[in-house]
């Protein structure tokens, strides 16, 4: 894609070497005028720093007007003890309410390490056990009648009420 003008071939290598001297060119302008409302605005600044002298008083019922007091009146330093207070009073609220919330993790925390004790002695109880007797604690937490049990297991009908037995108590 070309245009040409006048004799000379305008394509589109031309065309963005001369969209980024335009560019080139509105930057230098920008930085230019950025450059002068910083020296404007410079200039603003020195003039209000120039220091004021006070005028001397105009009559002398003004000029008997004490000057301010440096310490601060009763009534102004009120607010800041005030601010100390209510200040205070907010961080010890949280610090309660940090408390109690801690504790309520370590009750949770507490619960949850009785439960992982009891699922540790559990799963090595069953560990211990020969699969005859595992299979026989299954189906007697199940629910299943000793004599179906020892059928199914081949083991006694004394054993298998004896694992009946085991099993009530731990759900208990």
């Amino acid at each position: 894609m070309s245009l040409e003008m006048g004799g000379v071939t305008l394509g589109m290598r031309e065309a963005v070497i001369v969209l980024i001297a335009l560019v080139a060119l509105y930057m230098v302008f920008v930085l230019l005028r950025m450059r002068h409302l910083r020296a404007a605005a410079g200039q603003k600044v020195g003039k209000a720093s120039v220091a004021v002298t006070p005028a001397a008083p105009f009559a002398e019922e003004e000029a008997e007007i004490p000057p301010p007091a440096s310490a601060p009146e009763p009534w102004q330093a009120a607010p800041a003890r005030l601010a100390d207070t209510v200040l205070q009073q907010g961080l010890e609220q949280e610090v309660a309410q940090l408390r109690e919330e801690l504790d309520s993790i370590r009750g949770e925390l507490a619960a949850l390490r009785e439960d992982m004790l009891n699922e540790l002695a559990h799963l090595r109880a069953t560990q211990s056990v020969s699969p005859i007797y595992g299979d026989a604690m299954q189906m007697a937490a199940a629910g299943y009648e000793p004599a179906m049990i020892a059928d199914r297991c081949g083991i006694a009908r004394a054993e298998a009420e004896l694992v009946v037995a085991l099993a009530k108590s731990q759900e208990r």
